[in-house]
């Protein structure tokens, strides 16, 4: 239970560096923690309250931030725009790839690392085509064309998403093995 706890007070320390990094000037655009996040709390956190809340959670204070530097004019990006629930309602589905990790191993990680981010292009793309388009940026065609062209639209992003998510979960699930076999370590010295 105290090491369940633990993960959940570090998760949430985390939810506020990822979400000051995310508004960080000159940080390529799609490189952000949250997808690994999403996946990370959906393996190993136990309690899947936390699981679901913590991404979500790193979201919101994000865009909180985002929105105050929107308001103090020194971003042209706010942090709230009308159909940003969709993305809050995609994090929350990205746990469930990190439900689906059976076995903490290299291949499951990296797997569940390309899953996540692949799966929010390709839903995010294909919701912002569906949407009217005119409010979030894009003016796309309602035809497959248009829809091939908001995909193409979002490539830049994507790649940064799977190299950030790679990065990410590397440092999540490396520092959480790192942790997990230290304490396991310390446990058998003092036998």
């Amino acid at each position: 239970m105290k090491s369940s706890k633990n993960i959940i007070w570090s998760f949430l320390l985390l939810v506020f560096i990822a979400a000051l990094y995310r508004i960080l000037p000159g940080r390529p655009f799609g490189f952000a923690p949250q997808w690994a996040m999403a996946i990370f709390a959906g393996a190993v956190i136990k309690d899947k309250r936390w699981a679901f809340i913590i991404p979500v959670l790193s979201m919101f204070v994000s865009d909180l931030l985002y929105q105050g530097l929107y308001m103090g004019g020194l971003t042209n990006m706010p942090g709230f725009y009308e159909g940003q629930w969709q993305n809050y309602l995609l994090f929350t589905l990205l746990v469930f790839v990190g439900l689906a990790i059976k076995k903490l191993n290299v291949f499951q990680i990296v797997a569940a690392s390309v899953a996540a981010p692949t799966l929010y292009f390709l839903l995010s793309n294909f919701l912002v085509w569906a949407s009217n388009g005119t409010t979030r940026g894009l003016d796309r065609p309602k035809t497959f064309d248009g829809l091939l062209l908001c995909y193409s639209d979002g490539i830049p992003f994507y790649r940064m998403s799977i190299l950030a998510t790679l990065v990410f979960s590397g440092i999540l699930f490396g520092s959480y093995f790192f942790i997990r076999n230290y304490q396991t370590l310390g446990r058998n010295v003092k036998a």
